[in-house]
This record gives C-alpha cells, structure tokens and sequence, in this order.
C-alpha cells in the first residue's frame, strides 16, 4: 500500500501529496513512497527549468535496516543535510531536538547512501516538493518506519521538510519520503513528522518548484535527481 498524506484546498483547487513510505494511496497529491534509485550521467545541456539535463532513474527495491540507538543524533550539536541535486544544493538543518526520531533517521538514511540517486517524483506548484521514493511512483520505502507524532500546533509553512504517511498511518509515522513545503503555509494538518528546515538554497527550492510537470498527477515533466546528501554537524 502506497503512503500519502491529505492536503487542504488551495486557491480553490483541492490538492493532496503522495506519501513517503512502503504504501501508496489513491486519492489526489500527496508526498510519496519510498525506494532508491540511480541516475544516470547527465547531459551539458540545460532545459528550460534552468536545471541540468538528467536521466530518469530506473526503479530500485530497496531494504535499510532500522537505526540503532547509537545512532540517534546528538542533540546538543547542530546537524544539517546538505542535498545536492540537479537543480543546485538545498542545506536543511535538521530538528533533533524536536524531533530526535525523524531527524536520526533522516541522517540515518542519508549515511547509508539511500537518497542518492533518487528523483524529485512529485511537484505540486505552490505546496510541496516531494522525493525519497527509490521506486519513483509513491509506493517505495526503505523497509521501516519510524513515529513521532510533532505537536498539534505544528505549521507546515515554506521551507519545513516533513515526511509523508499513508491516511491509516499513526500521525507522525514516517520512512524515507519526504516533502519540503514552498507554499506560504501548506494548511496540512499536524500529522506529519518534521525532519527539519530548508536553511540555505531557498533560490534552488524555487527552481525545483517551478520544474515543468504533468498537470494531471504533478509528475515532473523534466526529471529531477537528488545527486547525494550528506550529514554533519556544525
């Protein structure tokens, strides 16, 4: 079952997200799945996006174990992920101290090598960004999940990057799927564990937001690849 995650109206134009995990649902947009996959060599040539020119990445069915205890990180350090893609680098700092859970397993992720690779599957203009799905279609995960459910306060504003679930999911339940919100304030319901926040390349968010896509189920038209992320503290 592919993961999802229900999303409000926006400018009169219902809108929901593909979620990240092993699930996948049925019903509109929603952040996705999860799955690893390569990417092949780009090409010099730049599309109109003003992104470089890449391969899509062929499908990947993939199996991470669970972090350890020794690898929760350190709440008392800095931690941020720099994502390097094809439309230029992205750092998020990650929330431990709110969110230890989500946040370890993101770096947990991303020091298995487990982004590389992977495509930006879903861009829905003036709400989200979403990617982490080795298999491309919504539906892939890395073979758990971890739950934090954030507080009933918490604000889907730009730049927060939260994982996305299935509807039958507990609030806060997450694998390798992620979403980075580009609208003002999303309006999402405080249902989806934080990772953490877009604190440098926000012009390179704007350009992964406006990727040419497919109007009917948001898929970039153009693909769009994390190269890489890599975790560290500061």
């Amino acid at each position: 079952m592919t993961r999802r995650l229900l999303l409000p109206i926006l400018t009169a134009l219902a809108l929901s997200l593909a979620a990240c995990g092993d699930d996948e649902e049925t019903a509109g947009e929603r952040p996705a799945g999860e799955t690893a996959a390569a990417a092949t060599e780009t090409s010099p040539a730049e599309p109109a996006s003003g992104c470089r020119k890449v391969s899509e990445p062929k499908p990947k069915k993939v199996k991470v174990a669970k972090p350890t205890a020794k690898e929760q990180l350190d709440p008392e350090k800095t931690w941020v992920a720099v994502v390097n893609t094809s439309c230029g680098t992205v750092e998020i700092t990650l929330d431990v101290k709110n969110n230890p859970k989500t946040a370890s397993s993101f770096a947990h992720l991303a020091n298995e090598r487990f982004f590389d690779g992977l495509a930006f599957h879903r861009i829905v203009p003036g709400f989200v960004v979403q990617g982490g799905d080795p298999e491309g279609s919504g539906q892939g995960g890395p073979g758990y999940s971890v739950v934090e459910a954030p507080p009933q306060n918490q604000k889907y504003t730009r730049g927060v990057v939260a994982m996305a679930k299935t509807e039958i999911e507990k609030p806060g339940t997450s694998g390798s799927q992620f979403f980075i919100v580009t609208a003002p304030d999303a309006g999402l319901p405080a249902d989806y564990a934080v990772a953490g926040k877009v604190t440098k390349g926000d012009d390179v968010v704007e350009l992964l937001a406006n990727v040419p896509n497919d109007p009917a189920d948001n898929r970039p038209t153009e693909p769009v690849i994390i190269e890489n992320v890599e975790v560290a503290s500061r």
